[in-house]
């Protein structure tokens, strides 16, 4: 129980020159924990309002278990939603609120008692149940929120943005009770964020969208190794993928990837996605992760194919890294470095790149001709 499929789903507003969801098709299998993320606008949040039952649908078919749900009342569709701003009742205890959905759908007053008290020993705020939410903080108001879902035992969770307003700390360990939850309890989840970080450590597969389109659809890491285009490729990522501008041009039977600035040997393991594109396009996008860039400080000749000169601007340390910022001319770039050598502001060091590791993106449309493979 709790497969979830979305037949071609569009979403129109009144006076929107382009849908807010333009043909949504997706098949949720039941169990599964499936993360929609994208930036503010792209429709996912009114994706998961659609399938609440919430918003209505334009054209299109939802079916959750096989059965049409399109006119089906939200109360009647076994789903619990989990809310960013928590939609706590103020004058209502934890207990109260917790057991509120089960008094209304006349649930036996020991089966209210035995679900609560179980909801609050998993989420461990059993000795905030007499508590009224103005005297609790907001991670213990959204564990109430998730207790109120839970203790409905539905057969598809809905949850829209439900961390968003917790503190990082706070917002890690949710993020971590969340996926615990989810395995322990066995059932669909829907999750919308548009934090990529929270998307690729909490989803089994994700739904990367913009402008109400799906761009991909993947596990977290085929998203980040082998995104589909431009945008999954800098959306996905912290910091994103450096794009570097430039032609691909063949030969003695060998292609570069050149511009003003550099010429770089691409290795033949790209050659028949670039055959293709050639056909068609000669203007492209190298796509390298900070991590396969490199930076020389030392023991380097200007003669050296591999490397070009950059300019340091600054230097970020997170702790077990440090992400150096460059410029190579006008294109910025940005390096993932040990953290104990020491780029300085206005250095000129040189920067090569694993072209085993490289992305190569047509620049008209976006769309990814080739990805780098494991050798390097």
């Amino acid at each position: 129980m709790g497969s979830i499929t979305f037949s071609h789903i569009f979403k129109h507003y009144k006076g929107e020159s382009r849908p807010a969801v333009n043909d949504f098709h997706l098949t949720i299998e039941e169990g599964e924990f499936l993360v929609l993320v994208g930036p503010s606008g792209c429709g996912k949040s009114t994706t998961l309002r659609m399938l609440a039952g919430l918003e209505e649908i334009t054209d299109g078919e939802l079916y959750i278990d096989g059965k049409f749900v399109n006119y089906v009342s939200p109360k009647n569709r076994d789903i619990a939603m989990v809310f960013q701003n928590y939609a706590l009742y103020p004058n209502l205890s934890v207990y109260e609120n917790i057991a509120l959905g089960l008094k209304l759908r006349k649930t036996a007053k020991h089966d209210i008692e035995l679900r609560v008290n179980r909801v609050a020993k998993t989420l461990e705020i059993s000795h905030l149940l007499d508590r009224k939410p103005s005297q609790l903080s907001g991670g213990q108001k959204q564990r109430v929120a998730l207790g109120r879902a839970i203790a409905r035992e539905p057969q598809v969770f809905l949850m829209d943005e439900p961390l968003s307003n917790l503190d990082a700390k706070l917002r890690a360990q949710t993020r971590a009770e969340i996926i615990k939850l989810q395995g322990e309890l066995k059932r669909t989840m829907v999750y919308v964020t548009h934090d990529q970080v929270e998307a690729m450590t909490m989803g089994t597969r994700i739904v990367v969208m913009k402008d109400g389109i799906i761009q991909q659809v993947a596990a977290p890491r085929k998203l980040y190794d082998e995104p589909a285009n431009l945008f999954v490729a800098g959306f996905i990522g912290s910091p994103q993928m450096n794009f570097i501008e430039g032609k691909v041009t063949l030969q003695d039977e060998r292609y570069y990837f050149e511009n003003k600035r550099m010429k770089l040997l691409i290795p033949q393991q790209f050659d028949a996605d670039l055959e293709r594109a050639l056909r068609s396009s000669r203007s492209f996008v190298m796509g390298v992760r900070p991590e396969h860039a490199l930076l020389k400080q030392k023991d380097w000749a200007a003669t050296d194919d591999d490397y070009v000169q950059c300019v340091v601007e600054m230097t970020e340390v997170t702790g077990a890294d440090s992400y150096v910022y460059t410029k190579i001319g006008d294109t910025a770039v940005i390096v993932r470095t040990d953290p104990d050598t020491v780029y300085l502001k206005d250095e000129k060091p040189a920067i090569g790149f694993n072209m085993n590791k490289v992305h190569f993106f047509d620049e008209q449309s976006g769309a990814s001709i080739g990805v780098g493979g494991d050798e390097g």
